[in-house]
């Protein structure tokens, strides 16, 4: 296990993902690879709106872009597969294949009272894997994403389905305090999230994206609203029920056990001024417990870095794929 740390200012300037040939290229490779996502593996029925439905009927929504080695990217809380913008075009246009899902009750996955827990959640990303015909790829998790990538790698990673993982700002091992984790998120804070979700989400998401999800809070931090309205845009087009339940999941699941099963490697990236997952009650604990792991850590980062410093971040998820 190494560790390294990255110097890097709180609100870099560049909130998009590499240069402007980069992002025509990424057109090009998912223009040129259209018919990934409506030609199904060998032997498999045609899809249609690339859905699939799961045993209990839940229909889960995915985008999968392009040719090459898979790449699978979970998306934290409340949010969708649009919160991998960034990755998604910087990735398909260095020759990855990009899939991207909305959580079941997230975005445009179908509403579910039930099954709002990391079993579940594991269980459909499966579902998901089996149907593309996944193998050797590559799981990505962003803060509950984090979560569910360490659970689906720890039940169903096994037999060449998955090459390497990446965590960032993740819940891992787990988010909450207690008496084996003083360093996590106080359970008050947890029931403040719980009662304003309730109360009205669509304040509280506002406020929350705005505010600490991307260090706009933080003294000479410039907000740039369009972020800040596409993450409340991703938020309220999923169920309150289900984004209600999912407040349990991430930060009450521990996933000490899933972690040290794991045997794949593993990059754990974390901002150092997270103010949603602490760095120091998960990423920093969550390395130890993993048999491969390597930890970068930036100071000044928010939890929401992939967006904000995306530059960075795609920069060093790529050099850990190709290495």
């Amino acid at each position: 296990m190494s560790q390294s740390t990255v110097p890097g200012n709180p609100l870099r300037r560049n909130l998009l993902v590499g240069s402007a040939a980069a992002i025509a290229g990424s057109i090009t490779a998912i223009g040129s690879a259209q018919a990934a996502v409506t030609t199904p593996a060998k032997g498999k029925p045609a899809v249609t709106h690339n859905i699939i439905t799961t045993k209990d009927g839940t229909q889960i929504f995915y985008k999968d872009w392009g040719a090459g080695q898979p790449i699978v990217f979970h998306h934290g809380w409340p949010l969708s597969g649009d919160d991998w913008d960034a990755q998604m075009m910087f990735f398909a246009s260095k020759g990855y294949r990009v899939i991207a899902h909305d959580r079941r009750g997230h975005g445009r996955s179908s509403p579910s009272a039930a099954g709002n827990d990391m079993n579940t959640y594991a269980a459909d990303v499966a579902a998901l894997a089996e149907h593309l015909g996944l193998r050797n790829a590559i799981h990505v998790g962003h803060s509950t994403g984090g979560g569910e990538v360490i659970r689906y790698v720890a039940l169903y990673g096994g037999g060449g389905r998955v090459a390497k993982a990446v965590l960032i700002g993740a819940i891992t091992p787990i988010l909450m305090k207690t008496s084996d984790n003083p360093d996590g998120v106080p359970p008050e804070v947890i029931d403040g999230i719980r009662t304003a979700v309730v109360g009205n989400r669509a304040q509280f998401y506002k406020e929350f994206s705005s505010g600490p999800f991307y260090g706009f809070n933080r003294t000479g931090a410039t907000v740039p609203m369009g972020v800040s309205d596409n993450w409340v845009r991703q938020g309220m087009a999923g169920d309150i029920k289900a984004q209600y339940d999912c407040i349990t999941a991430f930060s009450e699941t521990d996933f000490t056990a899933d972690l040290k099963k794991i045997t794949i490697p593993v990059l754990v990236l974390h901002g150092e001024d997270d103010q949603i997952a602490p760095v120091a009650g998960t990423a920093r604990r969550a390395v130890k417990l993993l048999k491969h792991a390597t930890l970068k850590t930036y100071p000044g980062f928010p939890h929401g870095m992939a967006t904000t410093q995306a530059d960075v971040i795609n920069a060093d998820m790529l050099a850990f794929f190709q290495s």
